[in-house]
């Protein structure tokens, strides 16, 4: 399968150290193996995506296993809601690739590939460099950079995309999983940080072109050291407004308990 052209929606022909579409747009592959297809005129800022701080954090709590029962949870999801040959997914946002492996795994089993996409190229580099059987590439979710019905499972793991893109890439008969907070997610760091902690929204999302075939909710306590309790505050947008104290409280803490609570979305395209 080959990329499209971000910029003309061309597919885009396989060189050497690059990808080039017809149209002579030209788009360097990096050494650690993604490509940047994240065209200047679609970028918000100079470094789209989480900062490289963020991404460390995050890379830190992961890799101590904390969200392992999520990931474990959505790739069995996947594995049961997927048909039993030639599997190609997608994980929209998919930051340094904890999540994503984990997919491709699945994908390479029934003789697919896992791709990953995120806005981040940061995260993207490191993904690619320690997971070298992922496809990665830094691109907006706005505007996919794969032709109509190629993939059979994307995931979207709190990441925005579009329900029209969704629908153009998925094949039908495909999935769309979608995680997204549930009311209680990590309240108890909130509430260290305002001084009424209001729980999530609960949101009714449509996808259209999909039905909802099931919902599910995945919480589990944490019991955090100092480190992973900061680093779980730094990866998430609640360390904007932290104050230096509640930052040197987390280090310091012997033991911080705090809840987690994942909203879980299946979502098969119509055929």
């Amino acid at each position: 399968m080959s990329f499209l052209c971000p910029i003309c929606h061309a597919p885009l022909a396989d060189e050497k150290n690059a990808l080039r579409c017809s149209a002579g747009h030209y788009f360097d592959k990096a050494k650690e193996g993604y490509v940047n297809l994240l065209a200047v005129q679609y970028k918000r800022s100079r470094e789209p995506g989480d900062s490289a701080e963020m991404m460390r954090a995050r890379r830190a709590f992961l890799e101590a296993g904390h969200y392992a029962p999520l990931r474990d949870a959505l790739a069995q999801l996947l594995a049961d809601a997927l048909p039993g040959e030639g599997a190609e997914i997608l994980d929209i946002g998919c930051g340094e690739g904890y999540y994503t492996s984990a997919f491709a795994q699945l994908a390479r089993q029934r003789g697919g590939s896992g791709y990953g996409l995120d806005v981040s190229k940061a995260a993207v580099r490191y993904g690619a460099r320690r997971y070298p059987d992922v496809h990665f590439c830094v691109a907006s979710s706005h505007r996919l950079p794969f032709a109509d019905a190629t993939f059979d499972g994307i995931t979207r793991i709190y990441a925005p995309c579009s329900a029209q893109e969704l629908a153009r890439v998925v094949k039908p008969g495909g999935v769309v999983l979608t995680v997204a907070p549930g009311p209680r997610h990590l309240v108890q760091l909130k509430a260290l940080i305002y001084q009424e902690a209001k729980l999530h929204p609960e949101r009714e999302e449509l996808l259209d072109g999909f039905n909802l075939e099931s919902q599910s909710t995945l919480a589990y306590p944490l019991s955090l050291n100092g480190r992973h309790a900061c680093a779980l505050l730094q990866m998430t947008p609640f360390a904007w407004r932290a104050r230096p104290e509640v930052k040197t409280r987390l280090l310091e803490a012997v033991s911080f308990k705090c809840e987690t609570d994942f909203a879980v979305r299946l979502w098969r395209r119509r055929r």
